[in-house]
């Protein structure tokens, strides 16, 4: 769904976490950032997307990279979602929709018949300079680390 492609430079955006506390991408300058946008916490393939990267953290760290995951739900939701799953990661709560639509990432879907305005599950890879160097729409979320790594 989204425009974005590799060598774009990635959206700034400034919205707040679990902790309520304002994560803008100059906060990771210099570094490399996995940024994933999901529909809803604590749904099962949410969780599952989640997790998997949870559990691959050490090895994205150890390649320089951090991660960052992103839906439209509250600060609180999302802070019960790291909690429940220890996720050692940041979660943004953007409920007004602005980091989702600087990346695209919001807008019509299909489900058993009914359409409606969601989340399109999407991963962007952005590089120590900001830019796009990866979108992954095709995601898959019990193995996502792989098709990141």
């Amino acid at each position: 769904m989204t425009s974005l492609k590799v060598g774009d430079k990635a959206p700034d955006f400034s919205v707040l976490n679990q902790d309520e506390q304002a994560v803008s991408l100059s906060d990771f300058a210099g570094k490399k950032l996995v940024l994933f946008f999901y529909p809803k916490a604590s749904t099962p393939g949410c969780t599952a997307e989640a997790c998997n990267l949870r559990d691959n953290v050490d090895r994205f760290r150890a390649s320089g990279y951090e991660i960052l995951g992103a839906s439209a739900d509250s600060p609180k939701r999302q802070k019960n979602f790291q909690t429940k799953y220890e996720l050692p990661y940041d979660l943004l709560a953007d409920e007004d929709h602005t980091l989702l639509n600087a990346f695209q990432v919001w807008g019509p879907k299909k489900f058993m018949g009914k359409e409606y305005d969601g989340i399109h599950r999407t991963t962007f890879v952005i590089d120590e300079n900001g830019v796009i160097s990866d979108v992954i729409s095709k995601v898959k979320t019990k193995d996502h680390a792989a098709q990141i790594l």
